[in-house]
């Protein structure tokens, strides 16, 4: 069997790691900061993140058709969106803003957004082709370095601003956004290659997709199980700082939590070629739900036993990133070539449910009178509590009966 390296799967392992640096500061560090640092309020914030959430999932299966007829203009195609996303990330954190900060934060992200979702589409599309041409076991194979690599992107998003907030840099996310900038000139050559290949064109549209009932229906699980991480990843920051009272504790408790995340990613890839890919994800997603409902107990200082709940539902987080994209590409390749729509649906699913987590957990929170600048009453942590540990829980539970009502073949998979 050829290595990896030779096959050159490294290089989608490095463009996804610099996809998900990306992905985490957007959903994660952007709110707070813009509530820290301008005193916008979480209504307003999550407000702008619904509208631009909508124009994001709403414009992912034009970007879709739009990459499958790229042909020879794909590189450069991905040489300017690469390029704007590095200077979105800039202007987002490391330039005052200069303009109304509400009208700055959006601006910035309508950007952020576009080029993220048109990376990401295109990424994945080629995915399926290069998948393809390895092997029998090459979409599952593939998955394996591409989730690692961005496990190990997300982990050094995480850890970074940490570290330069440690070394005395007195603007953390805007040394983030440089560094990045730089690593994205970087992913422009490692991947340069990788976007010449031939694809053929498939004259379809979402209709055809959504004809296939087995898609279908793994459009539906990948839906609900992203609702629990939009929810998570929204008041991550928020459960740390005001919770367990432990703002420094943030950037090593995501860290912890990726880790685990990219040292489960083999075992799991293991577990689904001698049992099945619908079973070891459904096992995942179980291992979650259980981890995950002990965050309800916590409080002020009980920082060890949620690095512990991190570290396990960071393991279950592999199966997730793993399994469940590789099960997608492998249906799309039988039923239809033409990966951009396919994942331009991908996308729609998932970023629905995170405009539905900004609509609904900040304004709750702030409905509550959660407050950044006053001490939080028990019966507003309470909802913090609730909203951040309850629902995800929920809603995978959710995830997790569709998927065991879902007709899978194990053999199409593993």
């Amino acid at each position: 069997m050829a290595s990896g390296f030779s096959l050159g799967l490294h290089r989608y392992s490095t463009f996804a790691g610099i996809l998900a640096a990306a992905g985490l500061p957007l959903y994660i560090h952007a709110p707070k900061f813009y509530v820290d640092q301008y005193d916008l309020s979480l209504t307003s914030i999550a407000s702008a993140l619904l509208g631009l959430r909508m124009l994001d999932f709403i414009q992912d299966p034009i970007l879709g058709w739009i990459i499958d007829h790229l042909g020879p203009w794909r590189a450069l195609f991905a040489g300017v969106m690469t390029a704007l996303l590095a200077g979105a990330m800039v202007a987002l954190f490391a330039i005052p803003a200069p303009i109304n900060p509400l009208v700055w934060f959006i601006l910035c992200l309508a950007v952020l957004f576009t080029a993220f979702s048109a990376l990401s589409i295109l990424f994945y599309a080629r995915g399926i082709v290069k998948g393809d041409a390895i092997g029998d076991d090459g979409h599952v194979r593939l998955a394996g370095w591409r989730e690692s690599g961005a496990l190990v992107g997300i982990c050094l998003a995480a850890i970074l601003p940490t570290i330069f907030l440690s070394l005395g840099f007195g603007a953390p996310m805007a040394a983030f956004a440089i560094v990045f900038a730089v690593a994205c000139s970087v992913g422009v050559v490692v991947m340069s290659r990788e976007w010449t290949g031939k694809a053929r064109v498939v004259a379809t549209n979402t209709r055809v997709l959504l004809a296939d009932p087995v898609l279908r229906q793994l459009l539906v699980v990948g839906l609900l199980n992203a609702a629990p991480a939009a929810v998570s990843s929204s008041l991550f920051l928020f459960f740390v700082e005001y919770r367990l009272g432990s703002a420094e504790a943030a950037g090593p408790l995501l860290l912890l939590f990726f880790l685990s995340a990219a040292a489960s990613v083999p075992f799991w890839a293991k577990v689904a070629h001698a049992k099945g890919a619908k079973w070891t994800l459904m096992a995942g997603m179980l291992m979650a739900i259980v981890t995950f409902s002990f965050a309800v107990t916590l409080g002020d200082g009980d920082v060890w036993a949620f690095a512990v709940i991190c570290l396990f539902s960071g393991a279950a987080l592999g199966a997730d990133m793993t399994l469940l994209p590789a099960m997608f590409s492998k249906r799309v390749k039988a039923v239809h070539r033409g990966g951009g729509q396919a994942f331009g649906l991908w996308n729609f699913c998932a970023k629905f449910t995170l405009a539905l987590a900004a609509v609904t957990v900040l304004p709750a929170l702030d409905n509550a009178g959660f407050s950044t600048n006053d001490v939080n009453p028990p019966q507003v942590l309470l909802v913090l509590t609730i909203t951040y540990a309850v629902v995800p829980s929920v809603l995978k539970i959710f995830a997790l009966a569709v998927l065991y009502w879902t007709p899978i073949e194990e053999t199409q998979y593993v």
